[in-house]
């Protein structure tokens, strides 16, 4: 894959489709894709997380000064140069955690995600109803409260990013909490539901839920891709939300970490059930995994490969947004160290694999 074969936004000029001005999906000749603004397939190879604050530590905010200084130049110097050069071609979802069980940093302004200069996807965050959220707050969504609070999260972002062909799309919730939470909380009406926290009346309110979301965005937005909620793979999910969510959403978007011995089947299951392509909106091979147990950074790298490879084979699998990318003292993970140095030993092999990805998802050769 060479640079003179990719269009502005990244996409690979083999695959080509109409033209629209905007990211949108399309399957063409039995795979899906995102289509650039500019008419070609692409394939989303993301970062997540990245949040200059994890440069200012007291240890560490001479590096900071010394090598940014400002925000502008952090993003078109540093995450831009970075990311293009390991070939990774969007920013996943800025925000990062800080404190463990509360909310993330603030989403960056349509200001910085131009100084990155890549495609990018934006988190609206119309709920706290999070599985890492302790203390979750599930909306009453046939309220004027959520509709009046949904208007304004679409309206004070929307109406901004409208006309930004960079603009993939908008994820809703990270990782809610629809199968009931684990620290017990539920939805209003729960009481007269399930066992499992769940209203009788579930159907309907996820109906509800994602029509007015869909129609608060869409007040400000025709142009853009409804990436969804962003549901994490081994929590329940019960099918009538994957129901509800098919008329008003584009793509189903997934946060699943390993082993990942289970993802390709409930990706394929995902999109059987919605006639969606599948994003894998969050996923890492990082050293502290509770559930694996990873060697080095060199291993990293090595899993990222063999799974991009295996993933990009799959049809209906349409991309991958790393976690994360400068490290900080609360999540410990990323591509860099707390001292912006990268991880060359994991970067590596993922360069090397990004940079073959549609060619794998296409059975090519260079």
């Amino acid at each position: 894959m060479t640079a003179d074969r990719l269009d502005r936004f990244g996409g690979w000029t083999a695959v080509q489709a109409d033209a629209t001005g905007f990211f949108r999906v399309a399957e063409v000749a039995g795979r899906w894709w995102f289509i650039t603004p500019e008419g070609h397939g692409f394939l989303s190879l993301g970062v997540n997380h990245i949040d200059s604050s994890a440069l200012k530590y007291p240890d560490n905010h001479a590096v900071w000064k010394g090598r940014f200084g400002d925000e502008e130049t952090f993003l078109k110097h540093g995450v831009y140069r970075d990311l293009t050069g390991w070939g990774f071609n969007t920013i996943g979802w800025s925000q990062e955690v800080v404190v463990p069980g509360r909310t993330h940093t603030p989403p960056w302004g349509h200001h910085q995600y131009r100084w990155a200069g890549l495609p990018y996807c934006h988190l609206l965050p119309f709920s706290e109803m999070e599985l890492w959220n302790k203390y979750p707050r599930y909306p009453d969504v046939f309220s004027t409260e959520f509709a009046d609070w949904c208007d304004y999260v679409a309206r004070a972002s929307c109406a901004d990013m409208a006309d930004d062909p960079f603009l993939i799309g908008y994820f809703y919730a990270d990782v809610p909490a629809w199968g009931g939470h684990p620290g017990g909380q539920q939805w209003p009406g729960a009481a007269e539901g399930d066992a499992a926290g769940q209203p009788a009346d579930l159907q309907h309110i996820a109906e509800r839920y994602y029509q007015t979301i869909h129609d608060a965005v869409r007040r400000y937005d025709p142009n853009h891709l409804l990436l969804g909620d962003r549901y994490e793979g081994r929590a329940p999910l019960p099918k009538v939300v994957l129901d509800a969510m098919v008329p008003t959403v584009d793509v189903v978007s997934m946060q699943y970490f390993p082993p990942l011995d289970g993802l390709l089947d409930l990706v394929q299951e995902w999109h059987g059930a919605t006639g969606k392509p599948v994003l894998l909106a969050d996923s890492a091979f990082h050293l502290h995994n509770r559930r694996m147990a990873i060697a080095g950074q060199a291993e990293r790298g090595r899993l990222y490969a063999e799974w991009t490879e295996r993933c990009f084979q799959v049809p209906c699998f349409i991309g991958w947004h790393w976690c994360a990318y400068i490290e900080n003292l609360c999540r410990r993970a990323g591509l860099k160290d707390r001292f912006d140095e990268p991880y060359g030993e994991a970067i590596g092999p993922m360069s090397e694999a990004n940079r073959r990805v549609y060619r794998v998802a296409t059975g090519t050769q260079a």
